[in-house]
């Protein structure tokens, strides 16, 4: 079954850190460009992070310089450190893999992440 899943959500106060993570099964991650999208109440979902099989990164303004985007290929994962988190960054989060020799676009079932004081 191709799936991917992720996991790391939670609840923290401003300032505070997490670390999500998302595993593919079924695939391979070396051949498709993944990225975190994230969804908060009443907006649409945005673009967070995303990164290249060639390692190329870009973020979104808001969270530029406070997250981290990485993949390893070996344990066939996506990360996210987010660091310095704000209220805003409450949102639902997920992953998502296009294939990049292919049309297919695959989604995680997406974490809650929660900042709060």
């Amino acid at each position: 079954q191709l799936q991917l899943v992720e996991s790391g959500g939670g609840a923290v106060q401003p300032g505070g850190s997490l670390r999500l993570s998302c595993a593919a099964s079924g695939f391979t991650l070396d051949y498709y460009a993944i990225g975190w999208f994230r969804q908060a109440p009443g907006k649409q979902r945005e673009l967070v992070a995303r990164i290249t099989n060639g390692g190329g990164t870009n973020y979104a303004d808001s969270v530029k310089d406070r997250f981290i985007i990485s993949r390893d290929n070996a344990k066939n994962t996506l990360n996210l450190q987010m660091n310095s988190l704000k209220p805003e960054d409450t949102a639902v989060y997920y992953c998502r893999a296009q294939g990049i020799l292919s049309s297919e676009d695959y989604w995680g079932q997406g974490t809650q992440v929660t900042v709060s004081s």
